[in-house]
């Protein structure tokens, strides 16, 4: 193990070579203290590396070339914007998660070993071809055995194993770099690498997955826009998620939809009325709904609805989280940067002692020039990244599950814009935010609160005049009066020991000043 360990990490040492990632922290700073004087000369050395290539494509072909795990790592830094430069976020946002499949021997074997029987037992038919792979999983088409078509995922053979390995390398880099590099500590790379850590081994449970799609697919149970596979629970595993087979033509796909008949739109403009009705109606939202997992519905009573695949990353909101985002979105576009900065403030985001004057300002001097477009223009995704930037500043720790949200966000309007340029988010989203803050303030607000309240109310009641009595019963002044006497107790033993210093303390002047008289 520790022999593929130490081939693991030589490997990773020649990319890092190869791509010159070693030139890019000494650019940044080429004073580490002694070894980084050294390492700074021996760069001079290695004159025949071509690292004319921007540093953004030398890091993306780097990743590429260290396999799917360093890949999917650096799909995850593209989405933190708040702390990688545009210029590297820009493109890493390129990677392109394409592995090849496993062979159809494995597949079949995994199952096997899940179900403990063969699979011909299990499904009705079983194509052994995959139709999608990724980094983590496979699917497979199948049948159950009363005739229902269903997709099977199957996590790769070993791939926990890897991802082990490759997760030691990374937390092991991370902490070389924070000592080596002074700027990485503002980057906090032993924090992202943990968060990544976290991201890759949810995936690698797939009962979580289907958990994830069973609860979207309730809380779209009547609605005309999304349709979400059901979950065959008797058929999966932790290993293994059997699910409805969709039916449709990958959302990418636009001419071939307009062939459909899907008014596209009208598709763009249901893609942002899901995603705000995940967002401020259920606070659970897909967060990885990227072209490749999303289909459009093209036949019958279905036609023109979006089909949601791959569960395995979702985000959650609390009240308060949704609360940050409708003021700070409705604020935004009223230009009332004050208010925006209170929200941060009240939300639990900024310190209570920030300023809010500076911090208005600050807002105000990144958000005014992007009123010199037309509203349709602007995004909200960006509008998000701006604020994060900027509350950095101010010492706001931003919440991983926002910027997830911000990551979805800019995934949904890339999306509407590429289907429909003249797209308005702003008018399809604003009803949602009204809507929303209208049910939290206001008696609707107090309305609704009262609903969640009054279970609590109906076990409270019956015992409130038991409560009263009780309060109103116990002898209050002798507990004052215990108290008070405790009170002066220990005022008078703090007199004594403050007598017994003074003395101390004026002995030691007098003696002091005996001494230097007599020296004089």
């Amino acid at each position: 193990m520790r022999i593929l360990r130490l081939f693991r990490l030589f490997r990773i040492a020649r990319v890092v070579y190869l791509y010159g990632l070693d030139r890019m922290i000494l650019d940044n700073e080429k004073v580490f203290g002694v070894w980084g004087r050294i390492a700074w000369s021996l760069q001079k050395l290695l004159f025949w590396r071509d690292l004319s290539a921007p540093r953004g494509q030398r890091l993306r072909q780097a990743l590429e070339a260290l396999g799917p795990i360093f890949v999917k790592f650096g799909q995850m830094l593209s989405t933190r914007r708040d702390l990688v430069p545009v210029d590297l976020a820009d493109e890493l946002a390129l990677l392109q998660d394409q592995v090849p499949p496993f062979a159809s021997a494995l597949a079949i074997s995994a199952l096997e070993a899940a179900y403990g029987k063969p699979v011909d037992q299990v499904f009705l038919a079983f194509n052994p071809e995959p139709v999608a792979s990724a980094s983590v999983a496979q699917v497979h088409f199948a049948t159950l055995p009363d005739g229902r078509e269903v997709a099977v995922k199957i996590l790769r053979p070993g791939i926990r194993q890897i991802i082990d390995h490759d997760m030691a390398l990374l937390e092991i880099a991370a902490i070389w770099l924070e000592k080596l590099w002074a700027d990485a500590r503002r980057l906090k790379p032993q924090e992202v690498v943990a968060e990544f850590d976290k991201y890759l081994h949810d995936e690698l449970d797939l009962m979580r997955e289907a958990a994830n799609c069973s609860q979207l697919r309730r809380n779209f149970a009547d609605s005309p826009l999304l349709l979400v596979p059901e979950v065959y629970w008797d058929w999966c595993t932790q290993n293994v998620m059997v699910m409805e087979r969709m039916h449709g033509l990958p959302i990418s796909q636009t001419a071939a939809l307009r062939d459909a008949g899907v008014d596209i739109p009208q598709l763009a403009r249901a893609g942002v009325e899901i995603f705000f009705t995940q967002v401020f109606r259920d606070g659970f939202f897909h967060a990885d709904m990227h072209p490749g997992n999303i289909f459009v519905a093209t036949d019958g009573t279905t036609q023109g609805r979006y089909i949601a695949l791959d569960f395995g990353i979702v985000g959650t909101l609390t009240d308060t989280d949704k609360n940050y985002l409708a003021q700070n979105f409705l604020a935004f576009f009223q230009r009332d940067y004050k208010r925006v900065a209170e929200a941060h403030v009240e939300s639990g985001w900024a310190p209570k002692t920030t300023r809010i004057d500076e911090f208005e300002s600050a807002i105000r001097a990144v958000c005014e020039p992007i009123f010199d477009r037309p509203l349709k223009d602007i995004s909200f995704g960006r509008v998000l990244l701006r604020l994060f930037q900027t509350s950095r500043r101010f010492n706001v720790e931003i919440q991983p599950q926002l910027v997830l949200l911000q990551k979805t966000l800019l995934n949904i309007e890339g999306l509407g814009r590429q289907l429909d340029p003249e797209l308005d988010l702003w008018k399809t989203a604003k009803p949602f935010l009204e809507r929303w803050m209208s049910e939290q303030v206001g008696w609707r607000g107090l309305r609704n609160q009262l609903k969640r309240e009054m279970p609590a109310w109906a076990s409270l009641l019956p015992a409130l005049p038991r409560l009263v009595h009780h309060a109103l019963s116990t002898d209050r002044h002798s507990e004052v009066h215990v108290e008070l006497a405790d009170l002066r107790s220990r005022l008078k033993k703090t007199r004594w020991l403050l007598a017994i210093i003074t003395l101390l303390l004026g002995s030691t002047v007098i003696t002091l000043a005996a001494l230097v008289m007599h020296l004089a």
